[in-house]
């Protein structure tokens, strides 16, 4: 009796679950879209000049003659937000596929030859052709980022033993060594190093709504592809032979996470230069936050991304105002620390 009692008892209580790994998705996904609302405004309120709510709203709102902070507004630190928005979650969700992709904690653009190859490109577009257009600058960055990536995966490919996340890294921190390096040279003997120095340091002060009518479509097609592979990089981060044993054809999945790698990074880096640490910090950020199914992690990585990418170009006007500290010092700030704490734990691998 007193046993089918409590039986009943427990029967009745109410089955108090732990939230599922896609519910806790949804929830960060959700949040991150939330905080990306307010830095954006955040973003639009403070800068050299502080401007209040209802001018924002008028330079949304007014058809008629605008006033200098409307003006501001509009032309200047809209086209600004959307462009970091945009480039956050381009290098975000391009880490986050490098990372699943070559099952290498450290992998990201700024450290596998990508944003140095776009760069070296660039420099080399300035010098050459200096009245190039926006889209022809993007396009040489594409091409810029196809051949660092192409040469730090020939590196490993052809090495001993074949490809492996620490060879991987190892030809990445090279490439991008001697990358910089010609960039350097080039800048110094065509005397366009003040030029470059944009592109180092990184930032979005130049982004213009032409750049976001640009990278809008490009960014688009980049997460596109990288969403259509996610559930393929799933398996693909458990092992290339376990991924072929499941039935993916791993070539083709490659392919296409270099090609969308390629657009995201390229687009970014011709709109805002090299800007660092995004692609790393994020996708494991958001990894601790979710887990490791990547239909979820590539899309809240994108969120997180535009999110610490509209806060660090937020902080970077607010250091030291009127003057901009560069975008590029404030990731850094953030970035190195968390660099260092993962090269100790890099060798546990990724949390799943």
């Amino acid at each position: 009796m007193f046993i089918s009692f409590i039986a009943k008892q427990q029967a009745q209580r109410p089955n108090r679950r732990k939230p599922t790994r896609a519910a806790r998705a949804l929830t960060a996904l959700i949040g991150g879209l939330i905080l990306l609302v307010v830095t954006f405004i955040l973003s639009l309120l403070y800068g050299a000049v502080h401007v209040h709510f209802s001018t924002v709203w008028q330079s949304f709102t007014n058809d008629q003659m605008l006033t200098a902070n409307q003006q501001i507004i509009r032309n200047i630190r809209i086209p600004r937000a959307i462009g970091a928005a945009l480039v956050g979650a381009l290098l975000a969700a391009s880490g986050a596929v490098m990372q699943g992709m070559t099952r290498n904690p450290l992998a990201s653009p700024s450290l596998m030859g990508v944003s140095s190859g776009a760069s070296l490109v660039m420099v080399c577009t300035l010098v050459f052709a200096p009245q190039a257009s926006v889209l022809s600058l993007m396009l040489c960055s594409f091409v810029g980022a196809g051949i660092g990536a192409l040469l730090v995966f020939g590196i490993a490919l052809f090495s001993r033993g074949g490809v492996s996340p620490i060879k991987l890294v190892l030809a990445g921190m090279a490439v991008t060594a001697f990358l910089n390096a010609c960039t350097s040279t080039i800048a110094i003997r065509f005397n366009v190093a003040r030029d470059l120095s944009f592109w180092y340091a990184g930032g979005v002060s130049g982004v213009q709504w032409l750049h976001v009518q640009l990278l809008i479509p490009v960014a688009a097609i980049g997460i596109i592809l990288a969403l259509m592979i996610s559930r393929s990089i799933n398996a693909l981060s458990l092992g290339e032979e376990t991924a072929k044993g499941l039935g993916e054809r791993t070539l083709l999945v490659k392919t296409i996470a270099i090609l969308a790698v390629l657009l995201m990074t390229g687009a970014a880096v011709s709109a805002a230069g090299a800007v660092g640490f995004i692609g790393l910090i994020v996708p494991h950020i958001t990894r601790f936050l979710i887990g490791g199914d990547y239909r979820w992690l590539l899309p809240c990585s994108a969120v997180f991304g535009a999110v610490l990418l509209v806060g660090a170009d937020l902080g970077a006007r607010m250091l030291n105002p009127p003057f901009e500290t560069p975008i590029g010092v404030v990731t850094a700030l953030i970035g190195v620390p968390f660099f260092l704490y993962l090269s100790r734990h890099a060798a546990g691998g990724m949390r799943r």
